[in-house]
């Protein structure tokens, strides 16, 4: 971080990033104790995936590879009026899209759920249906957000930004608790609506200072840059999107109560990925794209060659983050599943039988975890040097490896074998996402990332050890109750981190002066994301 202002952004991004999570986590313990893993679980699941794809598709995408770059060039060249005509111009257009697109879903809404559902009874199905129809406004709303959200990044505006990536879960959450005996499963849906329409409202409050109209000029050059960036991106994410349809479709045929589950297990993927991997890469973004500008320096070869150096050792440097914490963080999230599922979910409507497929999910998902870390801080890696081709070219291979794995593990395994799928897809992108860097930056030997590799699985080996010893705290069952629970998970937690952090200044002091920099400034970055959970 290069200076107070900017440190202080971060910490108000990073803020915003963590209270998201928290409140995503409270989001699917008031789904699971209100109404557990079941069939108008199952319904809500598949009709909330639908608004929140297309959000993807449509705008959330765009919000970091196109949007924010551009208006950011527009206010540095004092251009604010054609800034405030561009962005009128492109919520227009997505007024007009997104609008047409919830209509057209909403005629197509059992054919849609006959495809991502074909799996469950007739009764669901509608359900389902009833649900998306009720959930398709929010797409709308969710638009506009992130248009919203990119405007005010670009202007440096990140306080209310960083309250609306808390809106949506806080929406459900108080909808949800208020409403549920009234409304059943429909509280949920009211929930999402009243949550995207929170984000779009307060960000649409900090548009001061800034000639905004909405119009419909499809002839502003600025249109034609955002869409010509945004296009690989956008076939990226049509592919991945086919990829969330299919591994839908799939879940249903596995059994009630299954997508549900799997949905309670990603939760606890999420939580590690989001607070580590997004935020190395968001941190570390703004210094590689530095370095690969200046690769591009011409008839310079020395310039050429210190470029490479410093990218290489920047890039290096949140990879080796991202090792040190997400492999402790993977081993012990393994050790303590099912205590862990146990105090977060299991109360209310879910029950040990819903516990036990959640944390079934979970091991199946967590050999994916690191790899999906390490992935995330490699594509922001291509991404600073302009190359968004070939992680879209990477993706569609690794919705294939998901199809083949998933439909081979299906039959044998039913919905355990649809998250090794996950895991193997995972695996398979980081595997050829590092291929390239490594070709495509003439190796990436001698920075360090074996070793760092090796002395974060020892630390780790170490604090499984710890864990093993401070198991006996942990009651094997529910009946202590949660607060003894609790107490005693974070009891064993404390004993892990210490003896991790611990065995890691040992083995590796360089690591773990690392991680402590970390910890006390760069983890502290956020940066421009989407604005659903």
């Amino acid at each position: 971080m290069n200076g107070p202002p900017l440190a202080r952004a971060a910490l108000v991004l990073s803020l915003g990033n963590v209270g998201s999570r928290i409140l995503g986590l409270a989001r699917e313990q008031v789904i699971a104790g209100l109404f557990g893993a079941v069939a108008a679980t199952d319904a809500f699941r598949v009709s909330s995936r639908v608004p929140l794809a297309l959000y993807d598709l449509l705008v959330g995408g765009m919000v970091s590879s196109a949007l924010v770059p551009v208006f950011s060039s527009y206010l540095a060249a004092g251009r604010r009026r054609e800034l405030g005509e561009l962005w009128g111009s492109l919520a227009g257009l997505a007024l007009l899209i997104l609008a047409g697109a919830a209509a057209a879903l909403a005629l197509a809404a059992p054919l849609l759920v006959d495809v991502l559902a074909a799996g469950y009874p007739p009764d669901v199905r509608d359900l389902s249906v009833e649900l998306l129809r009720f959930l398709l406004p929010s797409l709308v709303f969710m638009g506009l957000s992130g248009l919203l959200m990119a405007l005010l990044y670009a202007q440096r505006h990140f306080g209310l930004p960083a309250l609306a990536l808390m809106a949506y879960n806080l929406g459900v959450v108080v909808a949800g608790l208020a409403l549920y005996r009234a409304m059943g499963i429909f509280s949920l849906a009211l929930g999402v609506l009243a949550g995207a329409g929170l984000q779009m409202a307060l960000q649409a409050s900090d548009l001061r200072g800034l000639p905004v109209r909405l119009a419909l000029n499809l002839q502003h050059p600025g249109v034609a840059r955002v869409l010509r960036l945004y296009l690989p991106v956008a076939l990226g994410l049509v592919v991945s999107t086919l990829g969330i349809a299919v591994d839908t479709n799939l879940a249903s045929r596995t059994g009630e109560g299954n997508l549900a589950a799997m949905g309670f297990a990603t939760t606890l993927v999420q939580f590690p990925l989001g607070l580590v991997a997004a935020a190395v890469s968001a941190a570390m973004l703004p210094d590689l794209a530095r370095h690969a500008e200046a690769l591009g320096t011409p008839g310079d070869p020395g310039a050429h060659d210190t470029a490479l150096t410093a990218y290489r050792q920047a890039l290096a440097q949140g990879l080796k983050l991202v090792l040190v914490t997400i492999i402790p963080a993977t081993l012990g999230l393994l050790a303590l599943r099912e205590p862990l599922v146990r105090l977060l979910f299991q109360r209310g409507a879910f029950d040990a039988t819903a516990a036990q497929r959640t944390s079934v999910a979970f091991l199946a998902y967590a050999p994916g975890l690191p790899a999906a870390a390490v992935d995330q801080v490699l594509i922001s890696g291509f991404y600073a040097r302009q190359q968004t081709l070939q992680p879209v070219l990477v993706g569609v291979m690794g919705v294939g490896v998901y199809l083949a794995v998933g439909l081979a593990l299906l039959a044998p395994l039913g919905m355990p074998g649809l998250a090794l799928a996950n895991s193997a897809q995972w695996v398979a992108h980081m595997a050829v996402m590092l291929l390239l860097t490594h070709r495509g930056l003439g190796g990436l030997q001698g920075l360090g990332l074996r070793a760092t590799l090796l002395r974060s699985l020892a630390a780790s080996g170490v604090m499984l050890a710890t864990l093993r010893i401070a198991g006996w705290l942990i009651p094997p069952d529910a009946a202590a109750g949660a607060p003894a629970l609790a107490l005693s998970l974070a009891l064993a937690l404390l004993a892990a981190a210490l003896g991790y952090l611990g065995a890691l200044a040992r083995i590796g002091p360089a690591e773990a002066r690392l991680l402590a920099s970390a910890l006390r400034t760069r983890l502290a970055t956020g940066g421009p994301g989407s604005v659903a959970p």
